[in-house]
């Protein structure tokens, strides 16, 4: 089928003089739980194919259907759309490629009974007990995609990408308060991700993590050295920074990073990297969904910002040589450019050090969402909990805390990066599109400004 369709497409190519085409044939197996309390809320196993065809003559045009005996019409409407379109745009062409990877893990997903997933889950929310704990919920989700893309240049790709993903969340109550934890496991592999998963202890530390926000403090305000923990270390790193090194966002003209390549934009020792090629991790590919070859990019090297996240547009435009990061979350999306692994690399100052470093200060734990303006370059964070340190001692827990500042004054104000790395948080990225990601690095110590959580 595929080599048919590439002669279909190359012969309406060259009617309509478009320069480029790829396509994307998707066969998508997902399997979801979802248990509130002891009430089973979701259990599907479904299968989704799918065609996905972009056409490029100075812009792009796109077409998808869920229906592959509609491959030839998609392919007619996405290249009369790029001929139709104009534009003044170009992209990056390259080498063909010809490969072949599958990514499934010691355990395959697709071997595993069903009834083994609802055990698991049923066991993960039995592990969330406590006196206090009202809400106890758990989600599980596999995902095997199957994907076979071709392009003009003669490209044949063939990859198969399994992931895994579990979380679990306990929410306490007590005389008209309320708190919530959470913890979230999973990555790139079989289902031995989260059946080594060690529940017997995370179940209960996740709630009692939840009761015991319930007694902590609300946090001071104001500016204060900070020390943050791998986690929310990892979703600074990728709100803050990662969001405003996307290259279509500088090529737009809406990143404060954008033309800064050379310049130093953080302290001496922080390095930042953003790497699909790491094993087992949850945003990790081998091939973007562009054709590209997975790369590691270090965006930030010795405090020096080095490289853009790119994708075959944006790479042109800019002058730069794509790495990998136009990704697609189905078929039915046209690439962006995304991040995949977004971590600070190690420095060599230990937790004890770091902690008789910061002195007076706050010690933040843990990632609660937030918001980031990429054109200002200031953002706002929530943490699960944190700590005052006082005289180098960790003291009084905390909750409902708040982090906020600009980009580039809290990379310049990094006093300290510890070497007790950690890209264990597995999650999903929304940019229009939602894909898997992965974040982290070590403990680092900086400046913000701290305030609580309405």
């Amino acid at each position: 089928m595929e080599e048919r369709l590439l002669r279909i497409a190359e012969r309406l190519a060259e009617r309509y003089h478009v320069e480029y085409f790829d396509i994307r044939i998707s066969r998508s197996g997902l399997t979801s739980i979802s248990l509130q309390n002891d009430r089973l809320e979701e259990l599907s196993s479904n299968v989704e194919m799918g065609i996905g065809v972009r056409a490029f003559k100075s812009s792009w045009g796109f077409s998808s259907a869920n229906d592959l005996s509609r491959a030839e019409e998609v392919i007619k409407i996405a290249i009369k759309i790029a001929s139709l379109s104009g534009g003044s745009s170009r992209i990056y062409l390259g080498d063909p490629v010809r490969d072949d990877v599958e990514m499934l893990g010691r355990k395959k997903v697709s071997e595993v009974d069903l009834e083994d997933k609802l055990s698991l889950v049923r066991g993960a929310g039995s592990s969330l007990e406590g006196d206090s704990i009202k809400n106890r919920s758990v989600h599980y989700d596999d995902s095997v995609n199957e994907q076979v893309f071709i392009n003009s240049l003669g490209s044949e790709i063939r990859t198969v990408v399994s992931r895994v993903r579990l979380s679990i969340s306990a929410t306490a109550h007590s005389a008209g308060e309320m708190q919530q934890y959470w913890k979230v496991f999973g990555g790139v592999g079989g289902f031995e991700m989260v059946e080594e998963v060690d529940l017997s202890h995370w179940g209960p530390f996740v709630a009692g993590k939840a009761m015991e926000l319930l007694k902590a403090a609300s946090p001071p305000s104001g500016e204060f050295k900070v020390l943050m923990d791998p986690e929310l270390t990892g979703v600074f790193i990728h709100e803050a920074l990662g969001h405003a090194v996307e290259a279509d966002s500088v090529k737009n003209g809406e990143s404060i990073l954008a033309g800064k390549l050379g310049e130093k934009i953080a302290v001496d020792g922080l390095t930042v990297v953003d790497d699909p090629t790491l094993p087992g991790k949850f945003g990790s590919y081998p091939y973007d969904d562009e054709g590209v070859k997975a790369k590691r990019v270090e965006i930030i090297k010795d405090g020096i910002l080095r490289e853009y996240l790119t994708d075959r547009e944006t790479s042109a435009v800019l002058g730069l040589e794509p790495n990998g990061h136009g990704r697609a979350q189905s078929y039915a999306h046209q690439p962006l450019v995304r991040m995949s692994n977004t971590y600070v690399e190690p420095g060599d100052w230990s937790f004890d050090e770091m902690v008789e470093e910061l002195r007076n200060g706050l010690y933040m734990i843990g990632d609660k969402g937030g918001e980031v303006d990429i054109a200002s370059g200031t953002f706002t964070f929530g943490a699960k909990e944190g700590y005052l340190v006082e005289n180098g001692r960790i003291t009084k827990h905390l909750r409902d805390v708040s982090l906020s500042g600009g980009i580039l004054d809290v990379l310049r104000n990094v006093m300290a990066v510890g070497r007790d790395v950690r890209v264990e948080f597995p999650g999903y990225c929304g940019k229009g599109q939602w894909v898997p990601v992965d974040d982290g690095g070590p403990h680092v110590l900086t400046k913000a400004t701290v305030g609580g959580l309405k």
